[in-house]
């Protein structure tokens, strides 16, 4: 069986979940099929992975218009039988990046595509501060995909509700539920001494104070990320804990903005206000989360959330939204803690009650930033949960098994 993987994201340049997603599913599945990846942002030396640049004379086209000239070229690739003479036998794309060459190359080309959710733009009103108009052909690209392809991955449970209810001419039968997967061996805590030693050099060079709790917080800086509630909630935690911000990649520069105040006015009233604003390498991360106290996911919109899998993994405890999949990742009062929210129907996830919410999130990071013996049993707890739910070799054979269903 040939698999064309159809993604944005593909490693050295992973900007979010989905690269990770896409790169530990093609490593698994090269096991035991045949993967070929298309990805964005230019060309790869590794074997069996194809990048590609916007086509000349789209470089200043709205980035959706961008997007589509890549995709283009992917569905010509697709079609193109191999040195070994093989040709796809399936396509599956990940995030609407990718969704209309998965679509088209089904077309073109006669084979399934599946297509894996890792968001829906439905529920991210906010991308038309970014592109514009482009935001209605992306929501249209996404539309056709999904209402067209052989099969929908959902990458959790809350996952398939929200595609259902934002997409209703889609066949329930067609969505199945497979979650984001971890690298177990990637993500775990430094065991050696010179591996502990390593990382406290690590973070010490970071501005972070070993000796301090602290609560934690990876992401892009983006409006379903919730990072403007955290640091209001930062506010009212005990004055001995640090908060470390690993938080880049801004989606406008008015959220940029927004957050760069709260830090500002989170710093006037607090030390241990670490703000490191550029992708780290995973090793600096695992050194980060293996010194802090509590993981926080304070998303308003999130399908599940790979970054606790990897705080998990690394033995942290996560204080995490009760919204999309993160219930079905953390373990409320075993792993972690899930914060209640009441949301606008809008598709904006917006709190209700911010004000509420803010006030929970504080709570329940105090609870645990108090309870360091409590805060440590839990990361122990969420270790183990990541081991028994969320391998990828578990995963990769899930996908599998939507593959065979789909070719019968």
């Amino acid at each position: 069986m040939r698999v064309d993987l159809l993604t944005r994201e593909y490693p050295p340049h992973v900007y979010g979940g989905a690269g990770v997603h896409v790169a530990g599913l093609s490593r698994v599945l090269r096991a035991k099929v045949d993967v070929r990846v298309h990805c964005f942002d230019g060309p790869r030396d590794e074997p069996g992975v194809l990048g590609y640049t916007v086509p000349g004379g789209l470089e200043q086209a709205n980035p959706a218009l961008q997007t589509f000239g890549v995709d283009l070229e992917m569905v010509d690739a697709v079609g193109r039988v191999g040195a070994d003479g093989v040709a796809s036998d399936l396509v599956h794309s990940h995030t609407w990046y990718a969704n209309l060459g998965g679509h088209l190359a089904s077309l073109l080309h006669g084979v399934p595509h599946v297509l894996t959710a890792h968001s829906l733009e439905p529920l991210r009103p906010w991308k038309a501060e970014q592109l514009g108009g482009g935001y209605a052909i992306s929501s249209w690209a996404e539309k056709t995909a999904y209402e067209a392809a052989a099969a929908v991955i959902a990458v959790s449970g809350g996952m398939r509700q929200d595609i259902l209810r934002s997409y209703p001419a889609v066949d329930p039968s067609r969505v199945h539920v497979v979650h984001n997967g971890i690298d177990l061996d990637g993500w775990r805590r430094p065991e050696s001494d010179e591996d502990r030693a390593q990382a406290e050099a690590t973070v010490r060079a970071l501005g972070i104070d070993p000796t301090r709790p602290a609560v934690v917080f990876v992401g892009r800086i983006t409006r379903q990320k919730g990072l403007p509630y955290f640091l209001r909630a930062a506010e009212r935690l005990p004055a001995d804990v640090q908060l470390v911000l690993c938080a880049g990649a801004p989606d406008t520069p008015q959220i940029a903005q927004e957050v760069a105040g709260l830090v500002d006015q989170l710093r006037e009233k607090r030390s241990g206000v670490v703000w490191i604003d550029r992708m780290l390498p995973r090793k600096d991360v695992v050194a980060i989360l293996s010194h802090g106290t509590v993981f926080v996911c304070p998303s308003v919109y999130e399908p599940l959330g790979i970054v606790n899998l990897e705080a998990m993994a690394v033995g942290l405890p996560v204080v995490g939204t009760a919204t999309g999949g993160i219930p079905e990742v953390i373990v409320d009062g075993v792993t972690g803690t899930l914060v209640p929210i009441d949301q606008v129907q809008d598709g904006t996830g917006t709190p209700v009650d911010p004000d509420r919410f803010v006030g929970d999130l504080a709570d329940a990071l105090t609870g645990l930033v108090q309870d360091p013996a409590r805060a440590a049993a839990w990361g122990q707890a969420a270790r183990r949960r990541v081991e028994d739910h969320f391998s990828w070799d578990a995963i990769g054979e899930r996908t599998l098994t939507v593959y065979r269903d789909v070719l019968g």
